[in-house]
């Protein structure tokens, strides 16, 4: 079996890779985090003129209809740059809900939308910091069908500020449920909440008897879409990882001590042999993974968990030994390398942290072997 990206998916890859290398330069990023902008939105409508948003969108709903791998090649290049825009929330979360769960009539008004870049998604489903518990939720929705109502508030909400509608996680009458929101209405409030990466700004999201519409039942939604999320959050991580660790292999070979680069003594050598070694077992993962999704494979639960526990512990240590490598200047505002480590905390926690897809790889090997018994 091979798990290889074809020769076409790395011709897409060059060709982000370098519209990235041009348009999402760390000043960029910087722009952002500095600024009170919820995204760089000219990078954002670029983006959504190249019809990245939309490749894994059917076309009869406004994407190009290509496919899971190509869009996972795109969150990997997107991690790479540290791009600062909507495009997780609005694309791996809002649209993939819609696309999973949504009524044709709600498909047609939104997903064309966000194939287009020309409306943004989120995702609203903590109620506080730590790993989401959709067994806790307080958040409360009356009513059925499109005639719902929301009340409570949900925090922190990537890109909740920018966002145009909301996949809200909520407690009904007749269980957990998904609805959707649109967020430009008066039963709707937003305020900043603060968080570790300011390029991709959080907000606190209160809802007061505002109008939804149900698009699922069942705690097997939500982890449906939080499975098939996070294959594409692990390339976005892995992405990152990647450039953090390249920085970190860069400025060894360059920084020169006692008359000899510093990668050549052994305590940087092996500390970045140890991190390309753990890079690369997360990025045979989130293969596996990517395979799993594009195929809608049985085993996308365990391929999922699997790859974010691995590639997120990959990104926050490359990140974190990048700043190590680079010494006392490392940790200092005019290099980039916090700009890494900031998003990988966030990165690493938006859809639950390790421990919550810890616990799901534990549930899913005691059912495969309780079956196999």
């Amino acid at each position: 079996m091979n798990f290889d990206f074809s020769e076409e998916q790395e011709m897409l890859r060059g060709e982000v890779r370098r519209f990235l290398a041009d348009k999402s330069t760390s000043t960029v990023v910087r722009g952002v985090l500095e600024s009170e902008q919820q995204h760089d939105a000219a990078l954002w409508q670029a983006i959504g003129a190249l019809g990245w948003a939309g490749v894994a969108i059917p076309e009869e709903f406004g994407g190009l209809g290509l496919g899971y791998l190509e869009l996972c090649v795109i969150a990997e290049e997107l991690g790479r740059a540290l791009a600062p825009v909507p495009f997780a929330s609005s694309i791996y979360l809002a649209a993939e809900a819609l696309l999973q769960f949504g009524s044709d009539d709600q498909k047609r008004a939104w997903l064309p939308k966000l194939a287009a870049g020309e409306a943004i998604g989120a995702l609203a489903l903590a109620e506080g910091t730590g790993s989401p518990s959709w067994s806790r939720l307080q958040v409360a929705a009356s009513g059925s069908g499109d005639a719902c109502r929301i009340n409570g508030t949900k925090w922190p909400v990537l890109d909740g500020l920018a966002a145009d509608i909301a996949i809200v996680a909520a407690n009904g009458g007749d269980g957990f449920g998904l609805y959707l929101v649109e967020l430009d209405q008066p039963g709707v409030a937003r305020v900043v909440e603060p968080g570790i990466d300011d390029s991709r700004k959080l907000a606190r999201l209160t809802f007061t008897d505002a109008a939804a519409q149900k698009l699922a039942g069942g705690e097997a939604a939500l982890q449906t879409l939080l499975n098939r999320a996070a294959v594409l959050f692990s390339f976005e991580q892995l992405g990152g990882a990647d450039a953090a660790l390249a920085m970190g292999v860069a400025y060894a070979k360059e920084r020169f001590a006692f008359g000899r680069a510093i990668g050549s003594f052994q305590a940087i050598k092996h500390k970045l042999a140890d991190l390309f070694s753990e890079l690369e077992l997360a990025r045979s993962n989130c293969y596996y993974a990517a395979w799993a999704l594009s195929t809608n494979d049985a085993s996308l639960d365990e391929a999922a968990a699997v790859a974010m526990i691995g590639v997120t512990r990959a990104y926050f240590n490359c990140a974190k030994e990048n700043i190590q490598v680079h010494g006392g200047m490392g940790f200092t505002w005019d290099l980039d390398g916090h700009l890494h480590y900031r998003r990988s905390r966030l990165m690493g926690g938006i859809i639950g942290g390790p421990a919550r897809w810890r616990e799901q790889l534990i549930r899913v090997l005691e059912r495969s072997n309780s079956v196999a018994a």
